[in-house]
């Protein structure tokens, strides 16, 4: 369902919460929420640039972001101010809570990136992951997140990928 107003798109305020404790929080446009999926527009969050060496996010790029209420994870669309695709950044996380206005979301480390292109696909950050010491606190989601990973990865690297956000 197409989310618009008489006033406009209805906006929506996305919460990454990590260990507990806000990570950010920005605006942003809200396309859909079917009840299971929540789309959102939004242009770079962070402060600068933020350049992973594979990758670089600069004021200006726009993130359309795939959130789910029953899924360990969140995909993020990343395209350059004129449109030009860079790639796919996943993040682990709890599935998705919207209350109202308010999505939040908790990432649990784990990262997964897919170039444009398709020839770059790797696994992020599991050494945090493992610092985090979730396997101990709550096995449960931890083996979650490790398998939301694997699904993602598997997706990127031929599975279908493209119709996870159609």
């Amino acid at each position: 369902m197409s989310v618009n107003s008489a006033d406009g798109p209805e906006q929506v305020d996305v919460v990454l919460v990590k260990a507990g404790r806000t990570k950010i929080r920005y605006t942003g446009e809200l396309l859909a929420d079917d009840g299971t999926r929540v789309a959102v527009r939004a242009p770079w969050a962070g402060s600068g640039v933020r350049d992973f060496g594979f990758v670089r996010f600069d004021p200006g790029d726009v993130f359309t972001e795939y959130y789910w209420r029953d899924r360990w994870y969140a995909v993020k669309e990343v395209r350059t101010a004129t449109g030009t695709l860079k790639g796919w950044y996943c993040d682990i996380t709890r599935p998705a809570v919207r209350s109202g206005q308010e999505l939040v979301v908790e990432d649990l480390d784990l990262d997964l990136w897919r170039s444009a292109d398709g020839a770059d696909i790797r696994r992020l950050d599991e050494d945090e992951f493992a610092d985090s010491g979730l396997a101990g606190t709550d096995p449960e989601a931890a083996a979650a997140a490790l398998a939301a990973l694997d699904e993602l990865e598997t997706l990127a690297r031929g599975g279908d990928f493209a119709a996870l956000l159609a």
